[in-house]
């Protein structure tokens, strides 16, 4: 008995091995085809992956590209800003003498020179995409433009621009500084005047007293 239970051990041993690779044998594709479908929908995974992380990286670089060109074409914003009052400073100079009121040449040499260096300071401005707000007659923006005081203007559309305090400056399309300005008040709305209804009502009366001498007419 001892004898053929170690037997029938041994022979069950031996059968294990093959039962095993007849299960890893079970795992595998059935067939080449199936292989190489498999081989295609990885391929296809990987594919997408690739193209996802490409789009990605692009996406990466031309935002970097966008924020450094902003940051290159705004770097001058404080400086301009601080470059404003001089340029106030220029247009007052020029304003406080009018040409018609100067008698002295010497005077009249001194303001040419202000205002030959108001028109080069200006010229530097546009160069570097600052550019002067002078809104007068437009209609007001609060975007653009600081309403200081309204005034009433008979012949002017409520909300238009009728003096300019001090103008405004703007760098490419972003505001440096908005523009002091007055502002036509908005005209109120005539409101409904009450002798019209009365005079509604007394026409309906006068129709309502017509009506009861239409039986009479019969007779």
């Amino acid at each position: 008995m001892d004898e053929a239970s170690e037997e029938m051990g041994k022979k069950r041993n031996a059968e294990e091995p093959e039962v095993a690779e007849g299960g890893d044998h079970a795992g595998e594709p059935a067939s080449p085809e199936e292989r190489a479908s498999a081989l295609e929908t990885e391929l296809a995974e990987m594919k997408d992956r690739m193209l996802r992380a490409l789009a990605e990286a692009e996406n990466t670089r031309r935002r970097a590209a966008r924020e450094r060109e902003e940051m290159q074409k705004y770097a001058i914003a404080g400086f301009a800003r601080d470059l404003l009052n001089a340029a106030d400073n220029l247009r007052r100079a020029l304003e406080s003498a009018p040409p018609s009121e100067i008698t002295d040449a010497r005077v009249e040499s001194l303001l040419a020179g202000v205002a030959a260096t108001e028109r080069e300071l200006l010229a530097a401005f546009e160069r570097h995409g600052i550019r002067r707000i002078d809104p007068k007659g437009e209609r007001f923006d609060h975007n653009a433009h600081q309403a200081i005081y309204e005034v009433e203007r008979e012949a002017t559309p409520g909300g238009t621009i009728v003096e300019v305090l001090q103008p405004g400056y703007l760098l490419f399309d972003r505001l440096l500084r908005p523009a002091m300005v007055g502002v036509a008040k908005e005209k109120a709305k005539p409101s409904a005047s009450p002798e019209g209804g009365q005079g509604n009502g007394k026409g309906g009366g006068g129709t309502e007293g017509e009506s009861p001498e239409s039986p009479e007419n019969p007779g």
